[in-house]
This record gives C-alpha cells, sequence and structure tokens, in this order.
C-alpha cells in the first residue's frame, strides 16, 4: 500500500504541476505575452499527442509480438511531416481563411456547409475515437495494478481506476478546454502542458532505454547481440501488413479530431509547421529508439506470460529500480491524458457545433436575434460533451473487458477515422467532388468498418451473434463479417481497411460524378482547391434587408456583448460609418459569418444568420443553368485569358525597355561623338596656338597675350569636361563624401541664380521667385545642391524657347519634404526623351546644347546622394523640373 500510497501523491502532484503549466500560460496569453507561446518548438510537442499510451506501452508490446512492425506507426506521419508543403500548409490555410474549428467544421464547410456531412463526421469521429480513449483508460489503469500486483495477460483491469481517470481528465479539460468559445482561438495553457507532457514521456523512455542498454545488457554491442540471438533477429517483413499500417498511420495522423486539433486549429503560422516537419520526426525516432531493447530484454528476464504491453513498468521493477519505474509511469500517464484532453476538446467541439446547435436553433427557430443566450448553451452543451465522450470511452474499456492487446485497440480506432480521408483529400484537390458523393462515401466506409472490424473487436457473441463468424447473417456465407463478399485475408485489419476503404473511394467518386453540386457547394470548393496564404472566402449572401440591430443581438448571444461591440464598431469604422452598427452589406455578413463560425462553426453559423437575413443566400443558379456543364471550362479560359493579359503586360514593359534601350544607345553615339568633338576641339585650339607661339618669331606682345588668352580659355574648357566626366563617374560609384552643412534656401538660390545669369546671355529670361518659401534652413551639402540648381536654371536659359522667356522657381512644404519646382514658359522636353533625359548619355536637344549633355545626369547623382530626388513635371505648359529634399530639421522663419 505504500508504493500505491506513493503513487498516488506522486500523480496528484505531476497533475497539479500542470493545471499550473496549464494556469500560467493562460494568464500569460490574456496579457498579450504569446510570443513564446507561440515558439515552433511548443507547437513541434504538442504535435506529441500522436504519442499515447498506445506508442509508450503498446509498441513494445507490438515489437514483442510482431517484430519490427511498431515502426510503421511512426512512419506514416513522418513521411506526412516531411511533405508538409503538399497537404499539411494547405489545411493549415484553409483552417485560417474559413477559422475551421474541427475537421467535421472543415467537411461540413467543403461541401456547402451542410450539417448533415458535419453531423456524420461528427459521429463517425466519436464512435472512431471511443476505442482509443478506452485504451488510455486501460493503459493507466494496468499500470496502477502493476504496483500492487503482477497482472497475467488475460486479467482484465481495476474498472475502478478507470473511472476515477476518467473523471479526472474530465474536470481538466472542462477547465483549461472550454474557457474560450471560440473554438478557433488558441488553447494556450492545454498546448503548453501538453508540450511539457512530450518533455517527460520522452525523458521516460529514453531514461529506461538507457537503463536497458546499459544497466542490464551491458551496452550497443551486447544489445544488438541479444537481439540477434531472439525472435526479432529472424523476423520477416509483411509487406501487406506495413503498407496498411503505414497508410492508416498516415491517415490517422490527418483525420483524428485530436491530431486535426493541433495540427491545423492551433496552428499560428508556416514557421510552426517548418520546423515540426523535420523536428517531429526526430522526437518519433527518438520515442522508438529503445523499443526494441526494451522488448527483446523484457522477453528474456521477464517470466513467462508477462504482458509485453507493461515491460516499460515491469523490467524496472524486477530489477528493483522503483524510482524508474515510478518515472516511467509518469510517462505513460502523460502519454495517455495528453490525448484524452485533446481529443475529449476537439469531439466536445464536433458535438456541440454539428449536433446540439442545430438542434437547439431547430427548437427556437425563428428567434435567433431575441431569446436565449446562446453562448451558455455552446459552453454548457461543451462541457457536457467532454464529460460524455469520456464516459463512452469508459463504457467500451468495461464492456470489452480490457483484455485486448492495446496496439489491436489503437489500429481498430485508427481504421474508423481513415474512412474520412477520401472526403478530405477529394475536398481540397477536387472541385468535381460534391455532397451527395461525400454522403455516400462516409456512410459506405463507416459502415464496412463498424461491421467488419468495429463490432467484432467485443468478440462473437458479444454485440454480433457467433452464428454470424460462422456462416453469415441469415446463412449468407458472402456477408461474414471478417470474410465480405467471400474474399478472406490473412489478417482481420487488412480485410477492414481494404474494404472500408475502397467501397468508400468508389461510392465517394461515384455519388460525385452522378450528382450536381449546389451553387455554395461549387464556390467553397474553388476556395478550398484554390487555398492561398491569405484571403477571405466566397460571398454567399445577397444585399440584406435585416436590421443591423436584430444582427448585434444575436452576435451579443453568441459572442458577449464586449466582442460583438467591438467587432461592429470595427466594421461601421472599415464602411466608414459614425455610428457603431455597419449597414448588413454582403461583406459585413460574410465577416460576420466567419467571426461566428469560430464559436458555433460554419453550418451553424451559416444557419443562424440565414435567419436573420431570411436565407438570402447568393443566387448563381440562373447563371449555372446556363453555363453548370461549362462552370470548370470557363475558369480554366478565365485563368488562360488572365494570363495571357499578364503576358502582354509585360511584352509591352519589354517592349518600353526595349525602345527606351535604343534610344539610350542612339544618345551614347551622339554622346561619344560629341564627347570626342568636345575633346578635340580645345586640344586642337590649343596645340596650333602653343605652336604658334613657339614657332613664330617677333610677335608683338599683343599676339602673345591673345594666344596665351586663347590657350588658357581653352584648357579651361577641357578642365570643365574632365571634371563633368570625373564627377559623374564618382557620383556613381558613391564615392563622393558629402559635406554637410547648415545653410539658408534663399541664399543657395541666389547664388545659383547669378552664377547661370552671369554673362549676357543670362539677361534673356526672366527669373520669378516667392521668397516666403524660401525661408527655410537645411542642413546639406550646399555646393553640390548649388551645382543642381545651377544645372537646372542654365537648362532654362538655353532651351527656353517662348518669344519673353520666363522660369519660375516655386518651394513647397509638404510634410517633411520640401519641393523645389523650376518650371518655365517654353515648349518643354518632348514626350518621347521625357524618360530619358536624366540618362547620362542623353541630350535636350542638339541643336541648342552647349556641353556634353550631362548636367541632369550629374543632377540625379547628386540629388540622390543627398537623399531627395529630381523628377520631370509632364503637363506643366514648359519644361518643369522638381527636387524633392528631405527636411531634418525646424523650419524657421527669417
Amino acid at each position: 500500500m505504500s508504493t500505491l500510497n506513493l503513487l498516488a501523491a506522486i500523480s496528484i502532484a505531476y497533475v497539479a504541476l500542470l493545471f499550473g503549466v496549464a494556469f500560467f500560460a493562460e494568464r500569460a496569453a490574456q496579457s498579450g505575452r504569446v510570443r513564446w507561446l507561440r515558439a515552433p518548438i511548443v507547437y513541434t510537442l504538442s504535435l506529441s499527442i500522436y504519442c499515447t499510451a498506445w506508442t509508450f506501452y503498446g509498441a513494445v508490446g507490438s515489437a514483442a509480438r510482431n517484430g519490427f512492425e511498431y515502426l510503421t506507426i511512426y512512419l506514416g506521419p513522418s513521411l506526412v511531416m516531411l511533405g508538409w508543403w503538399w497537404i499539411l500548409r494547405k489545411l493549415v490555410r484553409i483552417g485560417r481563411n474559413q477559422r475551421i474549428t474541427s475537421i467535421a467544421d472543415l467537411i461540413s464547410s467543403r461541401y456547402g456547409k451542410s450539417n448533415l456531412l458535419g453531423i456524420g463526421v461528427t459521429i463517425l469521429a466519436v464512435i472512431g475515437t471511443t476505442p482509443y480513449i478506452a485504451l488510455q483508460l486501460q493503459s493507466v489503469t494496468l499500470s496502477v495494478e502493476v504496483f500492487s500486483e503482477p497482472v497475467p495477460i488475460e486479467e482484465a483491469g481495476n474498472s475502478l481506476t478507470a473511472f476515477w481517470v476518467a473523471a479526472g481528465l474530465a474536470v481538466f479539460t472542462v477547465i483549461f478546454g472550454t474557457r474560450n468559445l471560440d473554438a478557433n482561438e488558441r488553447h494556450h495553457g492545454v498546448v503548453m502542458a501538453i508540450a511539457v507532457e512530450a518533455v517527460v514521456k520522452l525523458t521516460a523512455l529514453v531514461a529506461l532505454g538507457v537503463f536497458v542498454v546499459w544497466g542490464l545488457s551491458g551496452g550497443v554491442a551486447a544489445t544488438l547481440a541479444r537481439i540477434d540471438a531472439s525472435e526479432l533477429g529472424t523476423w520477416q517483413v509483411n509487406n501487406g501488413r506495413w503498407a496498411g499500417v503505414m497508410l492508416l498511420s498516415a491517415a490517422a495522423f490527418l483525420c483524428l479530431p485530436r491530431m486535426f486539433q493541433v495540427l491545423v486549429v492551433e496552428n499560428d503560422n508556416d514557421a510552426q509547421l517548418r520546423m515540426a516537419a523535420w523536428a517531429f520526426p526526430l522526437y518519433l525516432m527518438a520515442m522508438s529508439l529503445f523499443i526494441v531493447p526494451i522488448a527483446v530484454t523484457g522477453l528474456d528476464l521477464l517470466p513467462e506470460g508477462s504482458n509485453p504491453d507493461l515491460f516499460v513498468l515491469t523490467l524496472p521493477l524486477s530489477q528493483g529500480q522503483e524510482g524508474l519505474a515510478l518515472l516511467a509511469f509518469l510517462g505513460g500517464f502523460s502519454s495517455a491524458t495528453s490525448m484524452v484532453i485533446v481529443a475529449a476538446i476537439a469531439l466536445s467541439t464536433m458535438v456541440s457545433n454539428h449536433i446540439v446547435m442545430p438542434v437547439w436553433l431547430r427548437l427556437r427557430e425563428g428567434t435567433a436575434s431575441v431569446s436565449g443566450d446562446v453562448r451558455n448553451v455552446v459552453l454548457l452543451s461543451r462541457r457536457l460533451s467532454i464529460a460524455g465522450v469520456l464516459l463512452l470511452g469508459y463504457l467500451y474499456y468495461a464492456l470489452s473487458g480490457g483484455r485486448t492487446e492495446l496496439a489491436a485497440i489503437g489500429l481498430i480506432a485508427f481504421t474508423g477515422v481513415a474512412q474520412v480521408l477520401p472526403v478530405l483529400m477529394g475536398g481540397i484537390f477536387w472541385r468535381g467532388a460534391t455532397r451527395v458523393g461525400a454522403l455516400a462515401g462516409l456512410t459506405a466506409g463507416f459502415s464496412i468498418w463498424v461491421y467488419t472490424l468495429y463490432l467484432p473487436s467485443f468478440g462473437p457473441g458479444t454485440v454480433l451473434p457467433a452464428s454470424w463468424f460462422a456462416d453469415g447473417p441469415l446463412g449468407i456465407t458472402l456477408l461474414r463479417p471478417e470474410a465480405l463478399f467471400g474474399v478472406s485475408f490473412d489478417d482481420k485489419l487488412l480485410h477492414a481497411v481494404f474494404w472500408s476503404l475502397l467501397l468508400n473511394t468508389l461510392a465517394f467518386v461515384g455519388g460525385s460524378l452522378f450528382s450536381a453540386a449546389s451553387p455554395l457547394e461549387r464556390l467553397q470548393g474553388a476556395q478550398f482547391v484554390s487555398a492561398r496564404a491569405a484571403g477571405a472566402g466566397p460571398r454567399s449572401w445577397l444585399q440584406s434587408t435585416a436590421e443591423s440591430e436584430d444582427l448585434m443581438v444575436m452576435t451579443q448571444r453568441i459572442l458577449g456583448p464586449d466582442e460583438a461591440q467591438a467587432l461592429f464598431l470595427r466594421e461601421a469604422r472599415a464602411q466608414g460609418l459614425e455610428g457603431e452598427l455597419p449597414a448588413p452589406t454582403p461583406e459585413f455578413l460574410q465577416v460576420l459569418e466567419r467571426e461566428l463560425a469560430g464559436s458555433v462553426g460554419a453550418a451553424t453559423a451559416h444557419a443562424m444568420v440565414g435567419q436573420i437575413t431570411g436565407g438570402a443566400m447568393v443566387s448563381v443558379e440562373d447563371l449555372m443553368a446556363v453555363a453548370d456543364e461549362t462552370a470548370q471550362m470557363m475558369e480554366y479560359s478565365a485563368r488562360l485569358e488572365a494570363q495571357s493579359l499578364e503576358l502582354s503586360r509585360t511584352a509591352a514593359q519589354l517592349r518600353r525597355a526595349n525602345d527606351k534601350l535604343t534610344r539610350l544607345s542612339v544618345q551614347k553615339d551622339a554622346f561619344l561623338s560629341q564627347i570626342s568633338h568636345e575633346l578635340r576641339t580645345p586640344m586642337s585650339s590649343i596645340r596650333a596656338f602653343s605652336e604658334i607661339l613657339r614657332d613664330t618669331q617677333g610677335l608683338t606682345r599683343a599676339d602673345q597675350n591673345r594666344y596665351a588668352s586663347i590657350i588658357h580659355d581653352e584648357a579651361m574648357r577641357l578642365t570643365r569636361l574632365l571634371d563633368d566626366l570625373l564627377d559623374l563617374s564618382v557620383l556613381e560609384n558613391g564615392q563622393v563624401n558629402l559635406n554637410l552643412t547648415e545653410g539658408r534656401l534663399e541664399d543657395i538660390l541666389d547664388r545659383a541664380v547669378s552664377a547661370a545669369l552671369a554673362d549676357e546671355a543670362g539677361s534673356g529670361i526672366r527669373v520669378v521667385r516667392r521668397r516666403v518659401g524660401e525661408q527655410v534652413r537645411l542642413t546639406t551639402d550646399v555646393e553640390r545642391l548649388s551645382q543642381v540648381f545651377i544645372n537646372l536654371i542654365s537648362n532654362a536659359r538655353k532651351y527656353c524657347d517662348a518669344e519673353a522667356p520666363e522660369l519660375q522657381i516655386v518651394v513647397t512644404d509638404a510634410r517633411g519634404q520640401l519641393l523645389v519646382d523650376f518650371i518655365d514658359n517654353g515648349s518643354g522636353v518632348a514626350p518621347e526623351a521625357q524618360d530619358v533625359i536624366f540618362e547620362k548619355f542623353a541630350r535636350v536637344s542638339d541643336q541648342k546644347a552647349g556641353g556634353a549633355g550631362l548636367g541632369l545626369a550629374i543632377s540625379r547623382q547628386i540629388v540622390t546622394r543627398l537623399g531627395g530626388e529630381i523628377s520631370y513635371l509632364a503637363d506643366r505648359g514648359g519644361a518643369a523640373f522638381r527636387v524633392v529634399l528631405p527636411v531634418r530639421q525646424e523650419m524657421a522663419a527669417q
């Protein structure tokens, strides 16, 4: 009794620890500290609910009985995770976009928000999960009994222990699994508790494995020798069995309600999936690493007839390692409880959304907006559903007597939930899948599974008459449960898997091909099949005559007053309305339906909004009647048309780019020709007059001064040209150092105007300025900015072709930026040249060019280095250039 008391104390302390972890995580989430709760490692560890007591206890038993077959249970999920971008990523994105709350909600929403399908999947999930919950209760019960007395295989467990375990798990799940009405919200407390349990069960199994390999077997080499000497050393792979169990494990990983809960509903982003894709297979590998050594060592050291499912406990106890056995017990306890908690949450959500709420709505038909506190009804139904699910698991355990092998129970449950796989895969990859086909497939598969595997698991004469197993019902041998249609398998499991999935798939495909999808089914199918990273679902409501007040009352009944008012206020502001109620537009009804779907499911939310709006669904039947048979062809044609338009736009962009490059090439040739001319002319003059000075005797002083002046002027001209080229090169390479000083814009413009108009030609243009706007202090490179302004003013002076040339300089303050516009009254730059005038090979006009044409290219580089930009303003009457400068300090009037 002392050991049992210690075990009870440790279990209570452990549960208290889980309560503490869950409570702390919930408080952290409520205070907004959710970043670490959403860490990819926490998400990865939460996936460990796949590793239940079946994995912790049953994997060793399976290895002792069937060799390495237990690996198939790990290989199926590993393959799914490694290919996460194909199925899992799509499921997660559909879940986010459609606010999916469960796998039943996903199936229901995909097939036209059919509540009948939701009910079917819910019933299948509850019945299919019941054996699995019984397995967890059985494992905990047997593990408790190990510490009190030896447990032969043929003896049943203590049903009272199982009852109290089920009751305790129900309390925990109710407290932390139904705190929020929105099932689409994250259960941070539960997920964090599961992550802790994942570490505990892995630590326990690895610790036991280390003890077995190095403590009992004498190391890795001795352990491998022991395995070779055992029956496992000569064990042969059954290809059919391996393929069947791998398919089941992969299907269960996707379709089990608890796995869908953590994979899809609890997922926040693709980053979590990316880590889990490699980290979770590694976790599974660590969990399976010591299974065979434990099984082989247990068979060698423990008495014949010992239960292999309990080797993880009986082996350390036989060696006097009670502390290690207690750690192993906690690992198994964690494996069982984490599964039951999440499965109960997922199933309670499904039962509430797809069974309880539709019944309640039917009883309250026409009064959804004025009566009944829906929020309390939903929460109460979920709490009662949790208790009911755990009660069903306990009843299955008690009815089956707890004598079935753990691995066998798990495979029965896997086969049941695998019936959802054809409908699920068809729904997200095949637009032609219909509600009729889904119902047909699920009905066929579920019926075959129940008849050939589920009911026979209770034993002949328990549920099905014993005569049926020998002769079939009414003596029809073709209908024997374990040899359906006269086809018998050596393996009863493969028999059930083959017939259930085959008939399921045939009925699903046939029903879809020979039935017409409703308009809403088509819209939902298109949304699911073409799911992207983000995007709203298809609109399903017309402009409604419903009053926003009625919608508000209904929403308050579901979400509560605070959440409902916040939602309506947000949508009203999005519509640009001043009040607190938005207009009941199709867009708002769509948003409202999706928000409600997170609390009561897609089908129920659709029905409730329909009650208020009078069921004003999108009327696309007329369009479908015209183009029903060609709908998919039209969609394909639309995609081709969109691609064609995109290609046309791309081709037009390429043509424009090619035209620009062609013009730049011409400008480059002209530029090189001009540069050659500009370099040759002063060099020729310098050479000629230098030779005259050198070779001519008796030149007068006046002639010598005149020739020297010509040489000097031509040298200065050449220097300016080389300076421009060097300036452009330095600016383009980013090698220039800016000399930032403070200066007033008015003074900079004064200097630029004086320099640009200094010669006689400058008097030919009138400069108009508004000095009030120029009273701004800038921190800039004053010399470089002056150079830009001089270039722009000089260009206006040279190229303005008006009879009375005039240049306006306008300064504007535009919220942290300074706009300096230079606008003349000439004919401006030709449209075909406007996109190349700032290029280094471009010339505004070859006829009036007075230099190498580098001014605007240099100006653009300078302004860019100063943190601004320069551009040409079309449609201003004449040539108009805008310089945009950042203002990094306060402006002050002088």
